[in-house]
């Protein structure tokens, strides 16, 4: 009797001992979640025991924390990338904003006919350069949200690529370019945006218009259920060009401001074409400049 009585009570104390373990446990897990709400720490949650289902409510909770980190760390990199993309096209704005003030003044104390109509004429295409980094933002902006979403359907990518290409006759013909163009008579079909596919072709023959020389060359293909298009032109100096970088934001862009251009051209060439399945890739062959447009053909 004694025995049963002395084993009941050591029972009783273990599992006192036990509980108030637990307990203690408990509160300083919600003392480490009351610290990480208000600072602003990479510390996870520690725990001296793991029974009682404590071992995995510790490990949901870091898994929880770990995920709040990773997006916050997102955010703040994304934030960081708007941030920078402001400052640097907040300079190249103030560029054309200057001359566009200077042109006004030459064209308001001119009183020749001849002179006014070139002054018209360069405050005309420093506005459109203007709007056209501005709509560059604007985009680029979007791309970084992740609310953004591009809706697809069946796109006929000959015939997106022949509208976009011919839009470009006018400043082609002005430049003195014949194109080298190869769109098969067999219609490609995607799965992509039609406004999208237009956005990629123009920011890559801009590019080219740019900073390459005035040949160009715009071959579309398919093969192997995937459709291939591929802008190639001819660059001055090729051993300058690191293919590796020509996506980032505002690589080479000094180049670039000269020519009113964002910098952020290719960089969303390349987001929209991810975004449609695809992928946008650059190499280099001799002296010629390759950008090339995979996509999957839609069935």
């Amino acid at each position: 009797m004694i025995v049963l009585v002395g084993t009941l009570i050591l029972i009783i104390l273990i599992m006192v001992f036990i509980l108030a373990k637990y307990r203690r446990q408990i509160k300083d897990i919600c003392r480490q979640m009351s610290f990480l709400m208000r600072h602003d720490s990479n510390m996870l949650i520690s725990r001296d025991i793991d029974f009682g289902g404590i071992g995995e409510l510790a490990d949901r909770l870091n898994e929880f924390i770990s995920l709040r980190q990773e997006e916050k760390r997102e955010f703040q990199r994304k934030e960081k990338i708007i941030s920078d993309t402001y400052t640097n096209l907040s300079h190249d704005i103030r560029t054309p904003l200057t001359s566009l003030d200077g042109y006004f003044q030459l064209l308001e104390n001119s009183s020749d006919y001849d002179e006014q109509k070139k002054y018209i004429g360069i405050i005309q295409e420093r506005i459109s350069s203007l709007k056209d980094m501005l709509e560059e933002l604007f985009m680029f902006t979007k791309l970084k949200s992740d609310e953004y979403k591009l809706e697809l359907s069946r796109c006929c990518l000959n015939k997106t690529v022949k509208n976009t290409v011919f839009s470009y006759y006018d400043e082609w013909t002005k430049r003195g370019i014949i194109p080298l163009i190869s769109i098969p008579d067999s219609l490609i079909f995607i799965d992509g945006n039609e406004q999208a596919l237009r956005r990629i072709l123009q920011n890559v023959i801009k590019n080219g218009l740019d900073h390459g020389k005035n040949n160009i060359g715009i071959y579309l293909s398919e093969e192997k259920g995937s459709a291939r298009l591929c802008i190639i032109n001819e660059v001055e100096n090729p051993d300058e060009i690191d293919v590796s970088q020509v996506f980032d934001r505002f690589y080479k862009a000094d180049s670039a401001r000269s020519k009113t251009s964002s910098g952020l051209g290719l960089s969303i060439a390349k987001e929209l074409a991810e975004r449609m399945n695809g992928s946008l890739c650059a190499y280099l062959d001799g002296d010629k400049f390759c950008i090339e447009a995979v996509f999957k053909t839609a069935e």
